[in-house]
């Protein structure tokens, strides 16, 4: 997924950046709300991960106004603000999830998670696709029983595959799943990904329509 990261603490952003790039999601992390309408204006999101007190205001007016103009973009709330009004004012203003500071950084990743699943249409973890089983959660593939191993980058390419089944995705569109703004790619790095993806996964599982892109194969 790409996600926007709105906090201002630098070490905690730094951590919090760092654990879900590892996970294989692409982050843009801002540290003030106009710049997260400047991203959010020229890029599309998967997910928002929004302090509630900013240096230029607070969270709560900036998602009623994403909410406002009809933005559906997922938003969890990591905050220090730890009273239950504190909770349902941001779940009211329509935050999917609301997570206090301090925190474990993988019970993040897991709510990163399950978040998406939801949006997706498919809360349960364990998902089949021909003679692959998918768990979600535990970031886990299994071919005829037997376990595969991908890493980080080749795990966020399928997945998009995955919350995407028969649509066509070109080149762009997974660059800006898998990186974040000013990130160097290299022109074939997409080809390459999918290229393993299929050894590891079966080349029928990436379908290809020439000069137009790539689609989960059918199961």
């Amino acid at each position: 997924m790409r996600i926007v990261l709105i906090e201002d603490d630098m070490v905690l952003g730094a951590a919090v950046r760092d654990q879900i790039a590892a996970d294989g999601h692409s982050v843009d992390w801002v540290q003030r709300l106009d710049a997260a309408a400047d991203a959010m204006a020229g890029a599309s999101f998967d997910l928002v991960l929004l302090d509630l007190m900013l240096p230029d205001g607070r969270g709560i007016p900036f998602l009623r106004r994403l909410r406002a103009r009809g933005d559906v973009t997922p938003v969890i709330i990591l905050t220090a603000l730890d009273q239950i009004s504190d909770r349902i004012e941001g779940l009211n203003a329509g935050a999917d999830d609301y997570l206090v500071k301090p925190f474990d950084l993988a019970e993040l990743s897991a709510r990163i998670g399950s978040v998406a699943r939801r949006y997706a249409g498919n809360p349960n973890p364990i998902v089949t696709h021909g003679p692959l089983e998918i768990d979600l959660a535990a970031r886990s593939i299994h071919r005829d029983g037997r376990p595969v191993t991908l890493t980080a980058r080749e795990w966020a390419l399928f997945e998009a595959f995955l919350s995407r089944p028969g649509q066509l995705l070109s080149k762009a569109q997974l660059e800006d799943k898998l990186y974040a703004f000013g990130a160097e790619i290299e022109s074939n790095t997409i080809e390459v990904h999918v290229s393993r993806l299929r050894k590891k996964l079966g080349a029928e599982v990436i379908e290809t329509e020439r000069g137009l892109g790539y689609r989960l194969g059918r199961a």
